[in-house]
């Protein structure tokens, strides 16, 4: 819980937070054995660091563990966006105007600084630019989370293609006990749902399998980080038509404020596409659906993990997935996000001030939301500069 309310800063400081607390003070793993679980879980898809969160609580507690360890970690987040979200529905008039445009504009910044550091990382040869830049196009030009999909298998292709050798190997196994039975398992359950899901919510037209279909697949598909569930969840038909880009960009500029995973996101989410007294509940079981591929994926890969995880057809195959992520990424940075997000001077400026903040003072993502959002409001309350 500790870990849970103060981790700010995104997926890469949480894991810093985690080694502090669990590697160097408490001492539950080995650095190699962490090195492993952070290399494992940035290759899965999913939420990396909760990926660790869970697997460090499953090496301490076992399967309780596991689960304590990740709703301490999620839930204080997930709370907050609730919160936000009941607060951000009773904001009207040039106050909740204001505000509005200034989580939209730290989105914009935040979104632009994430593509620009994932870009370094993944992309960071000509090979894998060119992977990106074809991303970018099939993602634009292909509508929805089928370009997304397109543009990942291309990209998977490609680095088969082109990315063998790339990547460095690791000599040091991974110490985690599942067995391969249950890894299997959570294979087949995986597979099962991310197949059947779909189908039951065309067939029977339920509502809530199609909110638990959208964010599970959304959860299943995210590959780089937490900021690649942003375009995911935009495409997703049930999200779209419930949420305006207006809500769900706001929703975002708040959600780098909170601490915890951003995947929390999903919560504000349901409870936006909630009506009345089930808000709660879909936010409740959009923000499981989202975390449970993740996890699934995790448990299991470990048992499978030291045998596989130097392969060098594997790792140019994730190679060129994680180069597609930054193009669709960047896809996402052109539209929806600086179409809606940019709708004037004021918000033009504030995007461009707060990704400063981020890119050159080094500042934490929530402090630069806060800004942004003090900023709106006083373009809210003054009027300047709010629309072209």
């Amino acid at each position: 819980m500790k870990l849970g309310v103060t981790s700010f800063g995104g997926p890469v400081a949480h894991l810093g937070y985690f080694r502090n607390e669990l590697v160097s003070r408490r001492q539950w793993v080995t650095e190699q054995q962490y090195g492993q679980l952070v290399a494992l879980c940035q290759f899965l898809p999913g939420p990396a660091s909760s990926q660790v969160g869970f697997a460090l609580g499953l090496i301490r507690g076992g399967y309780l563990g596991a689960l304590a360890a990740w709703a301490a970690f999620t839930l204080p987040s997930a709370l907050l966006l609730v919160l936000f979200a009941i607060g951000a529905v009773s904001l009207e008039g040039p106050i909740g105007q204001g505000l509005l445009v200034g989580l939209k504009a730290v989105a914009v910044a935040v979104v632009a600084h994430a593509v620009w550091g994932m870009a370094k990382n993944l992309t960071p040869d000509i090979r894998r630019i060119l992977i990106g830049l074809v991303a970018v196009v099939l993602a634009l030009v292909i509508p929805g989370n089928f370009g997304q999909l397109i543009a990942i298998i291309a990209g998977i292709g490609a680095g088969l293609l082109w990315c063998r050798g790339l990547t460095k190997a690791d000599s040091q196994p991974l110490a985690v006990r599942v067995s391969r039975r249950v890894g299997i398992s959570c294979a087949v359950v995986f597979g099962l749902l991310l197949a059947g899901l779909p189908v039951i919510a065309s067939l029977t037209g339920n509502a809530w399998t199609g909110l638990t279909d959208a964010f599970y697949r959304a959860g299943a598909l995210v590959f780089g980080g937490g900021h690649v569930v942003l375009p995911l969840l935009q495409g997703e038909a049930a999200v779209a038509s419930a949420v305006t880009q207006d809500q769900f960009l706001a929703g975002y500029g708040a959600a780098q404020a909170v601490p915890g995973p951003l995947f929390t996101f999903a919560a504000y989410l349901g409870f936006e596409m909630g009506d009345g007294s089930t808000a709660w509940l879909a936010a409740l079981v959009a923000l499981i659906a989202v975390f449970v591929p993740g996890i699934l994926l995790l448990l299991a890969v470990l048992p499978f993990w030291n045998d596989v995880r130097n392969n060098t057809v594997i790792r140019a195959g994730m190679a060129g997935a994680n180069a597609a992520v930054v193009g669709i990424l960047a896809a996402a940075l052109a539209t929806p996000v600086i179409t809606s997000g940019i709708t004037g001077i004021a918000p033009l400026i504030i995007a461009l001030g707060c990704f400063s903040l981020l890119m050159f003072a080094k500042m934490p993502a929530w402090a630069v939301v806060l800004i942004g959002a003090v900023a709106g409001l006083i373009a809210g309350i003054t009027g300047l500069g709010m629309t072209w």
